[in-house]
């Protein structure tokens, strides 16, 4: 994991000026960063764009029933798998409009 936590130093070093991320290191996958974001695709967007990863690599994927939303994408960092990754809650649907069943 010696490579993983030299990333993470180097990300922190560079980076330091960007929305704090989660950060998880595994030992089963010891090349690789994930770093996640809460609520603020905003902050996924700032990271993707400093690590240089491209958008159109970004997964958008729906969970919990389609209350969440997640945003997914991998890149490289001092050689280091960066998994990043973006949660938010899936925003409200509109009520129907007048005459289609909405509550008034």
């Amino acid at each position: 994991m010696a490579a993983s936590l030299t990333a993470l130093v180097a990300l922190d070093a560079r980076f330091s000026h960007l929305p704090a991320p989660n950060v998880d290191l595994s030992p089963v996958f010891p090349d690789r960063l994930r770093l996640s974001l809460h609520d603020d695709l905003g902050a996924f967007e700032a990271w993707r764009e400093a690590l240089n990863i491209d958008p159109m690599a970004v997964v958008h994927r729906v969970q919990g029933q389609g209350g969440t939303q997640v945003l997914k994408v991998h890149g490289d960092f001092a050689g280091v798998d960066i998994e990043l990754v973006g949660f938010t809650p899936t925003p409200a649907t509109e009520p129907l409009a007048a005459g289609l069943g909405a509550v008034s």
